[in-house]
């Protein structure tokens, strides 16, 4: 290529531009930018063009769902497992009731709490499967997943930093194959515990990399929303999987894990193949740090408060959203007196609920706004809680539990939204994978809060702590920031009321 001149009034060149081929969006084509003369050029001329400022009215291209076209194929694999996140989660309230319950003669005298375990299989008694155990003992695998999320959270940058969303495509799809191969041979309970805390530490690499990924696209609100509806969408069919392989099938409630299993290898292959090319030195390459950031990126994340408001508002979004859905099965069960099938199905349109409503509800979320948005949703959810606490009827409870669900959904792909467009890009990674695990300890103490307060006061104590979850965020959501103007068109209040006096005035 050659390297064009410019003369001034048909002199000799006094200036040379070194032409690199930079996209026009990233900044350090400015940079690249030298004035050399036939002398070398001065320092001052060098410094100027090296300081040059971008114009007012710059704005970082954000990437799109489907340009270049590898990044639909980028976009379907996190797709896939989030769905197989979504299953690995609701599939815990689906089985407790059979992972509970006793018929066993072989007892394990080295365990810390009653527990039996039988070498025989019982086919007129396989609704009471495997374990003996109280409410306090079956949550500690609600507890153990929060280990999993923090490990991930300090380890996240890292692994960005050395091996890009290529080891996060590796490493995370290898723990849930892991996982589930140890639950499919049945272990004794404690080693179930112990297992959980490496899905829990798959499931951390992978939320806070593809949703950090995601959320800083184009028409984030809308991919973020079909994101996580396919999380909602796998803990829809887990449990409905789930209840019909133990109710209806008359399966071993492990046997669920075989399928599980299955579906980890093709995230695993899907992953590896969509993200190789995006190594460590891509990375560092897309999210160089702002200049004058001191110490490491995670370190630099928890000095923001917004780091801090999205890792408690996630807190409790998501500890009332795992003790829903870990919960409702047992609750129907016991409280509204349910058929086990039945009390499955409930579940099962919780889950609904909450796709339908991250689909849907993503649309009208870009459409007025987040701060106005997810205000309404809080709402209209505290007062189906309501609902679903006093009023003493399963259809009731399973039509509010299902619209709880509908209107919870966008919650959490707004809140991940808001941080990433409050937050500089270089902490995106780093302060959202904090927030998600701050979040799954949510999602661990609350169910474990459920099941230890339970076991002394009947599970019908779930409806208050939920209650109380909804009123917190509540509060907590309107100490976000502001989102600034040249950050959006119109913030969505603005545009809400615009458009009602508008059509008000054609009225009259």
């Amino acid at each position: 290529m050659a390297t064009p001149t410019i003369n001034q009034g048909g002199s000799t060149p006094t200036s040379v531009l070194g032409l690199q081929p930079y996209p026009l969006t990233d900044t350090r084509f400015l940079n690249n930018i030298s004035a050399k003369g036939d002398d070398g050029g001065s320092a001052a001329d060098n410094d100027l063009h090296e300081n040059l400022p971008p114009p007012a009215t710059a704005v970082d291209a954000l990437q799109q769902w489907n340009t270049p076209r590898i990044n639909m194929w980028r976009v379907f694999a996190t797709f896939f497992t989030f769905a197989m996140m979504g299953m690995n989660d609701a599939a815990y309230g689906a089985l407790i009731p059979y992972v509970r319950n006793p018929i066993y003669a072989t007892s394990c005298s080295f365990l810390p709490f009653e527990c039996k375990i039988t070498s025989d299989f019982v086919p007129n008694r396989q609704l009471e499967t495997y374990y003996k155990l109280t409410y306090t003992v079956v949550s500690l695998i609600f507890l153990s997943p929060f280990v999993g999320f923090t490990l991930a959270s300090l380890c996240n940058d890292l692994i960005h930093m050395k091996f890009g969303q290529r080891g996060i495509s590796i490493l995370g799809p290898s723990c849930h194959v892991i996982v589930y191969v140890v639950l499919a041979v049945h272990p004794p309970y404690p080693v179930l515990v112990v297992v959980f805390v490496a899905a829990g530490f798959g499931n951390g690499l992978m939320d806070a990399a593809w949703c950090a990924w995601i959320g800083n696209m184009a028409s984030a609100n809308r991919v973020s929303g079909f994101l996580q509806a396919c999380y909602s969408l796998g803990a829809t069919l887990s449990p409905l999987i789930a209840t019909a392989m133990v109710t209806k099938a008359q399966l071993p409630w492990y046997y669920f894990y075989y399928l599980m299993t299955g579906g980890a290898v093709i995230e695993l292959s899907t992953c590896t193949w969509a993200f190789w090319h995006k190594t460590g030195a891509e990375y560092r390459l897309e999210n160089p740090r702002e200049s004058g950031s001191k110490g490491g990126r995670t370190r630099e994340a928890l000095g923001n408060k917004i780091t801090w408001l999205c890792a408690i508002f996630l807190l409790g979004y998501v500890g009332a959203e795992v003790a829903l859905g870990g919960w409702i099965v047992t609750f129907m069960l016991r409280i509204r007196s349910a058929t086990p099938f039945s009390s499955g199905i409930s579940v099962v349109g919780f889950w609904a609920g909450m796709t339908v409503g991250r689909v849907l509800l993503g649309f009208v979320t870009e459409r007025f706004g987040e701060r106005f948005s997810v205000a309404i949703y809080l709402l209209i959810s505290m007062c189906l809680e309501l609902i679903f606490w006093l009023v003493p009827q399963f259809v009731v409870s399973a039509i509010a539990v299902a619209l709880l669900g509908f209107f919870l959904g966008p919650l959490f792909p707004a809140a991940i939204v808001v941080s990433t467009k409050l937050l500089p890009k270089h902490l995106h990674v780093s302060a959202i994978g904090f927030a998600a695990a701050f979040g799954g300890g949510g999602g661990a103490i609350a169910p474990f809060g459920v099941g230890a307060i339970a076991q002394a006061k009947g599970v019908q104590v779930l409806q208050p702590i939920i209650l109380a979850l909804l009123v917190v965020i509540s509060g907590l959501w309107f100490t976000f920031p502001r989102i600034r103007k040249q950050d959006r068109r119109v913030e969505g209040e603005e545009r809400f009321f615009t458009s009602v006096l508008r059509r008000f005035k054609n009225m009259i």
